[in-house]
C-alpha cells in the first residue's frame, strides 16, 4: 500500500473512534432526559400512562375488596349454622 493509502485509512478509523465516542454520551444526558419528558409531557403520554396505574391500581383494590366480602360471607355463614 502506498503511505497516502495508509494515511487516508488511518484517518478514517480515527474518525470512527472519535464519532462513537462523541455519539454516544447524546443520549445518557441529563439534558436529553429533560427534553424527552418535556415532549412525553406535551404529548399527553404522562397522563395516559398515569391514568392506566389507576385503572391497575383500582382493580387491585376492587379484587381485593371483593376478597374481603368473600371472606366476611364466608365467616357469617359458618357463625349462623
Amino acid at each position: 500500500m502506498s503511505n497516502h493509502k495508509r494515511k487516508f485509512i488511518t484517518m478514517i478509523i480515527i474518525v470512527l473512534f472519535m464519532s462513537f465516542t462523541l455519539f454516544s454520551g447524546c443520549k445518557g444526558s441529563d439534558t436529553r432526559e429533560k427534553v424527552d419528558d418535556t415532549v412525553e409531557e406535551l404529548a399527553g403520554k404522562k397522563k395516559v400512562d398515569q391514568m392506566k396505574k389507576m385503572e391497575k391500581d383500582i382493580g387491585t383494590i376492587t379484587d381485593k375488596q371483593s376478597d374481603r366480602m368473600d371472606d366476611v360471607d364466608k365467616t357469617g355463614a359458618e357463625e349462623g349454622e
